[in-house]
C-alpha cells in the first residue's frame, strides 16, 4: 500500500520540481483514491488486505486508512467468505477455500460507495525448494530456490524481517523511586535484549520460465551490508512466496520500475496504474491489485558466529560511555530521578554497594529502539 502511494506522490513531486513554485488548489475529494492491495491465502493462514485513502501532499500522514468496509470474498458457488476488520485500514482473511474455484472480492465503504475485483483463480504457488544466505566479503545475501509450472510460472517474494537489537551499554540496575535505592531489574523490567521486526519495501518478482526446466535458482530476496544492525547477535527473515497471475505481472512490474526510478528529474514519468479493483458507483477513483493464491513460507536465520567479523558500530552511539565519576547514595534521587541519567556498575567498598557508575539511558536502554516482547516464533539454535 505504502508503494502505491509512492507512485501517486511522485506524479505530484515530478510536478512540483519545476522553478517556478506552483500550488495548484487540487480539491481534497480529487486527492481521495482509494488504495487496495492483498495476496489473500487459500490454504487457512492468516492473510491482510489493506484499504487506505491517498492524501494531499500537505498532509503529515502517508496514507489514511479506510475503516468501517464490509470485505468478503464471494465463490463462483455463491459460497462467501467475510474478511475480519482488524484495524487501521487492515481486514483478514483466514480460510481454506476450494481452489478449484473462481472467486471475486467485493467491498462496501461505510459511505455506500462499492468496489469489486476481476474474477479471481486461486494459484497453487509451489514450494520453496531451498532457502538459506551466502557470505561474501559485501555481506550476507539471503535467497531462495524454486522450480515454476504451468500453472504458477510468476513469483512475487515479500518477507519479513526480525533481529535481537541490543543497547551499547548493559545494565541489571534501576533505580526505583518508591524506595529511592537502586536495586536489580525484574524480568518484566530489562531492557538489554530487544526485538525489531520490519517488513519488506521491495518488490522482488521472477518469471520461471526464462530458466532451464522453469527452476529459480538461489534468488536474492535481501542483501546486508557487512556491520549492518540487523546481524549484530541474531538474524530472522521469514520469506513469503506467492504465486501471480501472467495478466498480473504488469501492474507489479510498472509499480517496481516507478518505486525503484522516482527520485530525479531525469527519471521517467510514473505510469498510470490501475489493477483489477474497480468501483461500481463511478465515484472514488480506484487503484490496487488483489491476488489469490497458497502462501509459501520459509524462516532463516542467520547468527553473527556464523558470519564474522562483522564489526557492526552504529554511530549515534559513540558517545556513549559509563561515567568515571561515581553517584553516590545521597545522590540517587538527584541523579537518577527523571530516568534520563540510569546506573550502570556499582561502586563497591569491600561487599558494599556505595554508590554507582552512571550512564544515559539512551545507552543502555533497548527499549527506546525495539520491542522486550519475544516473538512467538522465535527460535535461539
Amino acid at each position: 500500500m505504502g508503494r502505491v502511494l509512492l507512485v501517486f506522490l511522485g506524479i505530484m513531486g515530478f510536478l512540483g520540481s519545476c522553478r517556478t513554485p506552483y500550488d495548484p488548489e487540487i480539491p481534497a475529494t480529487e486527492l481521495q483514491i482509494l488504495v487496495v492491495e492483498g495476496y489473500l491465502d487459500t490454504e487457512g493462514k492468516t492473510s491482510e488486505l489493506k484499504l487506505s485513502r491517498t492524501v494531499p501532499l500537505s498532509s503529515e500522514a502517508s496514507m489514511l486508512p479506510e475503516l468501517g468496509a464490509t470485505v468478503m470474498l464471494r465463490g463462483q458457488n455463491g459460497q462467501q467468505f467475510d474478511l475480519t476488520e482488524k484495524g487501521d485500514g487492515i481486514y483478514l482473511f483466514e480460510r481454506n477455500i476450494d481452489e478449484s474455484q473462481t472467486y471475486v472480492l467485493e467491498i462496501l465503504l461505510r459511505s455506500g460507495e462499492r468496489f469489486t475485483s476481476e474474477e479471481l483463480k486461486p494459484i497453487v504457488t509451489p514450494e520453496i525448494l531451498d532457502g538459506g544466505y551466502l557470505r561474501d566479503e559485501d555481506g550476507v545475501e539471503v535467497f531462495v530456490s524454486t522450480q515454476g509450472n504451468a500453472e504458477a510460472d510468476d513469483f512475487l517474494w515479500t518477507y519479513e524481517e526480525t533481529w535481537i537489537y541490543r543497547p551499547r551499554i548493559r545494565t541489571t540496575w534501576i533505580y526505583d523511586p518508591q524506595i529511592r535505592d537502586v536495586r536489580l531489574r525484574t524480568e518484566g523490567e530489562q531492557n538489554s535484549l530487544c526485538f525489531k521486526t520490519e517488513t519488506s519495501p521491495d518488490i522482488i518478482l521472477e518469471t520461471s520460465s526464462r530458466f532451464q526446466d522453469q527452476v529459480v535458482f538461489q534468488r536474492t530476496i535481501v542483501e546486508i551490508p557487512v556491520g549492518d544492525e540487523r546481524i549484530m547477535e541474531r538474524y530472522s527473515i521469514l520469506v513469503s512466496q506467492k504465486g501471480i497471475a501472467s495478466k498480473d505481472v504488469q501492474f507489479w512490474e510498472i509499480l517496481k520500475k516507478n518505486t525503484e526510478d522516482i527520485g530525479s528529474i531525469f527519471s521517467p514519468l510514473p505510469s498510470l496504474i490501475g489493477g483489477n479493483i474497480k468501483g461500481l458507483d463511478n465515484q472514488t477513483p480506484v487503484i490496487g491489485q488483489v491476488s489469490l493464491g497458497v502462501i509459501r513460507q520459509k524462516r532463516i536465520y542467520v547468527n553473527r558466529n556464523d558470519v564474522a567479523p562483522w564489526n557492526y558500530i552504529d554511530p549515534q552511539f559513540n558517545d556513549c560511555v559509563i561515567a568515571e565519576n561515581p553517584v553516590m547514595i545521597p545522590e540517587y534521587t538527584t541523579v537518577f530521578g527523571n530516568g534520563s541519567i540510569v546506573p550502570a556498575r556499582e561502586l563497591m567498598v569491600g561487599t558494599t554497594i556505595v554508590g554507582f557508575f552512571p550512564s544515559s539511558r539512551r545507552c543502555t536502554d533497548c527499549t527506546l529502539y525495539a520491542s522486550p516482547v519475544r516473538p512467538e516464533f522465535w527460535e535461539d539454535n
